[in-house]
């Protein structure tokens, strides 16, 4: 049997405590950490979430854990989860499931003490692993351990059947296959995924622009995208399948995944907002996806250009112009215009309409003009830090 070694957080006295409060109730072997802990540390991936599955009901479970003194949150008892908050680490845990109605998007799901049950329900063969508390693995598909080690991304059971269960799993497919696949990703899966395309559109955008950004935030996720493009997924994502040439090369220079996206949108900042609003995306990445598509900038960009650039648009959104800039012109090299837009801080405009008052100037549209003039002469003499008062006293002479 295969055994997870080394593994401090296996042994630590927060998972003792979660694991000794549901075994008092449901006896050894009632519960197993089951999914992405088990993964990675069996690939040698930082482990950074705590799964559990047990045969314990969830009121058990939150009776168990309450009886021990361990904090409990109610975080999803319709789908059988609780979660465990011990010595500040938190555990979800789940009962085991089976699904009794699916529709594409959601599962009605009823509670067995089976684990093969349980893990019939899972979308990959690599996620469908549970070790104990010792660290013994237990592979209820028999090739989970070995997928997980070759990298390979394969379903569980029948991908067609999987898929129609949640289209959502066409998009893990890819974004499991850039995480963790190697060589090809597994024919069945994507002659599957390309089937059943037409499904992500029934999906909700928060729960596709989620899965999207994960995938693109991978070491590597420039084969799943072009996989992707191949099987007819990317077309269902954006108006248009993007030349992927820029992706590739902005990829290879970046791993900020709201970057690496802005290289898969057309140079349009209306086009690129009313995608964003479809994809449910946060404010704040809609704002940073519209302004890089104002296009690429040239990263031999003279530096008095890139402040005037900078006091207008911002640090980030010229950063990420000359991020694809670099990536269009092969051989390029950015980092003079990338170290001065991180080191230079814009300023502030140094007069305002008290200034103009002093000159005895009344505040009204007259204002407005000459600061306008003050500010277009001051950013075109890159800034200067002085000399300000005589400038005003010029541009409000009739």
């Amino acid at each position: 049997m295969t055994r997870l070694e080394g593994q401090d957080w296996l042994t630590s006295p927060a998972t003792a405590a979660v694991f000794d409060a549901l075994e008092a109730v449901g006896g050894p072997d009632c519960a197993r950490f089951v999914g992405g802990s088990v993964r990675n540390a069996l690939v040698g991936r930082p482990v950074d979430d705590f799964d559990i599955a047990t045969r314990l009901r969830p009121e058990d479970s939150m009776a168990a854990l309450k009886a021990a003194g361990i904090k409990v949150v109610p975080t999803g008892l319709a789908h059988g989860t609780v979660t465990a908050v011990s010595e500040k680490r938190p555990y979800e845990v789940t009962t085991l499931r089976k699904d009794v109605e699916t529709d594409g998007r959601h599962a009605v799901v009823a509670f067995t003490d089976d684990w093969a049950e349980d893990a019939a329900r899972r979308d990959f063969r690599l996620n469908a692993l549970y070790a104990d508390r010792t660290g013994a693995i237990f592979d209820p598909t028999g090739q989970g351990v070995e997928d997980a080690l070759a990298g390979r991304v394969v379903f569980v059971g029948d991908p067609n059947t999987r898929i129609e269960e949640d289209y959502l799993r066409i998009l893990r497919f890819f974004r499991f296959f850039a995480w963790y696949g190697r060589s090809e990703p597994d024919p069945e899966g994507l002659a599957a995924c390309a089937a059943h395309a037409e499904g992500l559109t029934r999906l909700s955008a928060e729960r596709v622009s989620k899965e999207l950004l994960k995938l693109l935030a991978a070491p590597d996720p420039r084969p799943a995208v072009h996989a992707m493009a191949e099987a007819g997924v990317l077309i269902r994502l954006f108006p248009a399948v993007p030349d992927l040439a820029p992706f590739d090369a902005l990829c290879g220079a970046s791993d900020d995944p709201v970057l690496r996206l802005s290289a898969l949108l057309p140079d349009d900042p209306a086009a690129v907002a009313e995608i964003a609003r479809v994809l449910r995306l946060p404010k704040a990445v809609e704002r940073r996806l519209a302004e890089a598509a104002v296009g690429p900038l040239d990263p031999a960009t003279d530096p008095c250009t890139l402040r005037a650039l900078i006091y207008r648009e911002g640090a980030q959104a010229v950063h990420d112009r000359i991020q694809r800039g670099a990536a269009v012109r092969p051989g390029s090299n950015a980092a003079p215009a990338l170290t001065l837009i991180q080191t230079w801080p814009a300023p502030r405009l140094p007069v305002g309409g008290r200034d103009l008052t002093k000159l005895g100037i009344d505040p009204g549209p007259e204002h407005g003009r000459i600061l306008n003039a003050f500010e277009a002469e001051w950013i075109a003499d890159d800034f200067p830090a002085d000399g300000h008062a005589a400038r005003l006293s010029r541009l409000a002479r009739p």
